[in-house]
C-alpha cells in the first residue's frame, strides 16, 4: 500500500494564488514633483519685454551654493525674501512691480545635488504657499486647503505661482 501525497494540483493552487495576490495588490505610484508647464508656444518671445526687475533669479552651483539677484544667499533666507519680493510692500522699486508680474527663475548647475534642488524648488514654493495662506485667513478666515476651487483660483490669480526653471549648466566642464 502507498502512503503518497497527490501533489498534482499544489502547482495550480500556487499559480491562482499569484494572480490573486497580483491583482488584488495595489502599487503606489511615485510621486515627483508636481509642476504645471507652460502650454507649448511656436511664437519667438521678445527678451525685451521682460522687465528685470520683475525677475528673482536663483543660481544653485555645483557647490550647492545660492546666488539670489546675484548676491549669495542663505537657503534659510530664501523664502521670506522670495515672499518680499513677491509682495514688495513697500513699493520699492528694485523688487517685482505686483504678484501678477513677479517672475522666479531657478537654474542649477549640472553638479548640483538633488537634494539641494529639492529644498530651493521647496523654500520658493513655500513662498508661495504661506501668501495664499495669509490671503485666505485674511479674505475667507479659512485655511487655503479647506476653501472651494472657486476661492483658490481667485487667490491664485491675484498671486499667481510663476516658477521658471532654466536648462542647467555645467560649470565643472565635469558633465555630472
Amino acid at each position: 500500500m502507498s502512503t503518497e501525497i497527490n501533489a498534482g494540483s499544489m502547482a495550480d493552487i500556487a499559480f491562482l494564488l499569484l494572480i490573486f495576490f497580483l491583482v488584488t495588490t495595489t502599487i503606489n505610484p511615485e510621486k515627483g514633483i508636481r509642476t504645471k508647464l507652460p502650454p507649448w508656444s511656436e511664437e519667438e518671445v521678445d527678451p525685451t519685454q521682460l522687465n528685470t526687475r520683475n525677475v528673482y533669479s536663483v543660481l544653485v552651483n555645483y557647490q550647492n551654493e545660492l546666488l539670489v539677484r546675484g548676491e549669495p544667499m542663505r537657503a534659510a533666507d530664501l523664502r521670506e525674501n522670495a515672499r518680499e519680493f513677491i509682495l514688495n510692500p513697500q513699493a520699492r522699486p528694485d523688487l517685482a512691480e505686483s504678484p501678477t508680474k513677479a517672475i522666479i527663475s531657478l537654474k542649477n548647475d549640472r553638479g548640483t545635488e538633488y537634494g539641494t534642488y529639492l529644498m530651493v524648488y521647496n523654500e520658493l514654493k513655500g513662498a508661495y504657499n504661506e501668501i495664499w495662506e495669509e490671503m485666505s485667513q485674511r479674505d475667507y478666515q479659512s485655511s487655503y486647503d479647506d476653501l472651494p476651487i472657486s476661492s483658490k483660483k481667485k487667490i491664485q490669480d491675484t498671486v499667481p505661482m510663476v516658477i521658471s526653471e532654466a536648462e542647467p549648466t555645467d560649470v565643472t566642464g565635469q558633465g555630472n
